[in-house]
């Protein structure tokens, strides 16, 4: 079993989940009561979780005291964070993940005890707990005890309360039943009237859980208390589409007209996109077709950007490289605009099937005209620079998306680190995994692990071997579990280069957390 917290280390902790300070302090300034339990929520359940800090500076006596709220959010999250006292932790990044929830509720629970003059309930707030809960393992109980807060403090339930609920249940929980039990109880035992909007947001929730037809049914079995909008129609299609049914999808499209409500550009767009979803590239381009013709006389079927973008990125994916050009340079001639996501579909059209530097020069046409490139324009072009064994330039162009205020996220420097590793340069790749953590404030995910420890097995050598068995702790230090194989890929490793000390720490870590199972070959 897991230890409890604050005992699993001596040494200051090296981890901190992103947005969960975000949280917390958001939370610490909320008007909660002084003892709220949460039932499901044990400190068993962060045991392994270590955060990030860094030392705090020795206290300027002749400053002015800072106010009791910030003394005691420091002293309530320590406690539940297992935070040394001489540490603090670092100022977060605002991009929230996930995979830390219990440690974030339990940081939110012991931050409830702040004085109550200090703080202001905000419903928003509930709703972020709300969503960290229902994405536990067993969340009933659990969302029950943070709904329990709207009607303690006299909070209304925002429009984002219940489908917050509804997509935890159906897609994280795959429990449907649940999601359809809370709609048709709402009124019951929260008071909440059950509107069309809230249904959508149910029917929503079903076809993301890849329950198209469930979702249809129950707009058939309700269509008198909910007579479906253009909404609901829009949520079946997409629902079909992404079953890849888009001869399903095309029924809801004439049930629409049929029943008297006019399908919108959303509509089509959703069709269209089924249908390359599909792999259909010829019925996507007919209907595509069939929407610049119909689109004369009918402004709704006219094709968009998302139109356009659409057929791009489809005639990518096919590799329709001369194809997807002319439709780019017809786009204009049409009078519609590209957008950034436009641009990103052509970039990487270009990169799969012709030359990178027609991919640079896309983007620097792109940059001439005044569009400001994101992430995934930065992202699709190193990967085009990568695999075109241009490591030096996609390193610059990184350079270059951080100096124009781009920060780049896990997937573009994951690329660089696989690329990198694959052309030999395996210092310079670890050394981008160093700057990763530290000055580019952007944390590794699963398969940045994965790609560093496969890389370390090329050489076999003792060292690669001991830096392999590092990442694994930093691994599992970070909320991530390592598949078997690669468990016991590293310990053989360690133990046939003859670093017993290594293999001894793993295999103890093995036995802490109890779901390591070893299967040592020699």
């Amino acid at each position: 079993m897991p230890t409890p917290l604050g005992q699993q280390r001596r040494r200051p902790h090296r981890k901190i989940e992103r947005g969960l300070l975000r949280k917390a302090l958001r939370c610490a300034r909320s008007k909660f009561p002084d003892a709220v339990a949460f039932p499901n929520l044990r400190r068993t359940h962060l045991a392994g979780i270590p955060i990030q800090t860094t030392p705090v500076p020795a206290p300027d006596r002749r400053a002015s005291p800072q106010p009791p709220l910030l003394h005691a959010e420091r002293r309530v999250g320590a406690l539940a964070l297992g935070i040394p006292p001489r540490h603090r932790a670092r100022a977060p990044d605002p991009e929230l993940l996930w995979h830390h929830a219990p440690r974030a509720l339990l940081f939110f629970h012991a931050l409830l005890r702040l004085p109550p003059q200090s703080r202001e309930l905000s419903p928003s707030t509930v709703d972020l707990a709300l969503d960290l809960a229902a994405r536990l393992r067993h969340p009933r109980q659990l969302t029950a005890s943070v709904l329990a807060l709207f009607s303690r403090h006299g909070l209304a339930f925002t429009p984002r309360t219940f489908p917050i609920l509804f997509e935890r249940f159906a897609v994280s929980h795959r429990r449907l039943d649940l999601a359809v039990q809370l709609f048709l109880s709402l009124h019951r035992s929260h008071g909440v009237a059950q509107d069309l909007t809230l249904f959508n947001s149910l029917l929503d929730a079903l076809v993301k859980s890849r329950h198209a037809g469930k979702a249809a049914s129950l707009v058939r079995a309700l269509e008198r208390r909910f007579p479906p909008d253009v909404v609901t129609y829009n949520i079946l299609a997409n629902g079909w589409c992404r079953v890849k049914d888009t001869s399903r999808a095309l029924d809801i499209l004439r049930q629409m007209v049929e029943s008297g409500i006019a399908p919108t550009k959303a509509t089509y767009n959703i069709i269209l996109k089924g249908f390359f979803r599909s792999g259909q590239l010829q019925h996507a381009w007919d209907f595509f077709l069939q929407m610049k013709k119909r689109g004369i006389n009918d402004e709704s079927c006219k094709p968009d950007v998302v139109s356009y973008t659409t057929v791009l990125h489809g005639l990518g994916v096919a590799r329709q490289l001369d194809k997807a050009r002319k439709l780019f340079d017809e786009m204009s001639k049409q009078g519609c605009v590209p957008s950034t996501a436009t641009y990103n579909a052509l970039i990487q059209v270009i990169c799969k099937k012709g030359n990178v530097e027609d991919a640079v020069a896309v983007f620097d046409d792109m940059v001439g005209k005044g569009y400001v490139p994101n992430v995934v324009t930065y992202t699709v072009l190193i990967r085009g620079l990568c695999h075109a064994k241009k490591i030096d330039r996609a390193m610059k162009l990184l350079q270059r998306m951080k100096s124009e205020g781009c920060e780049p996220d896990v997937q573009t420097l994951n690329v660089l680190l696989r690329y990198s590793f694959e052309e030999g340069e395996i210092e310079k790749a670890l050394d981008l995994f160093k700057r990763m953590n530290k000055g580019m404030e952007c944390l590794p995910n699963q398969d940045t692990y994965n790609i560093i420890i496969s890389a370390m097995f090329v050489r076999k050598r003792a060292e690669d071997m001991a830096v392999a068995a590092r990442m694994v702790m930093d691994m599992v230090d970070g909320g991530y579990l390592p598949r078997r194989f690669m468990f016991n890929r590293v310990l053989n490793g360690l133990m046939l280069t003859g670093n017993q000390e290594l293999s001894r720490e793993l295999l103890r870590m093995q036995e802490k957390y109890a779901r390591l199972r070893r299967e040592i070959r020699l």
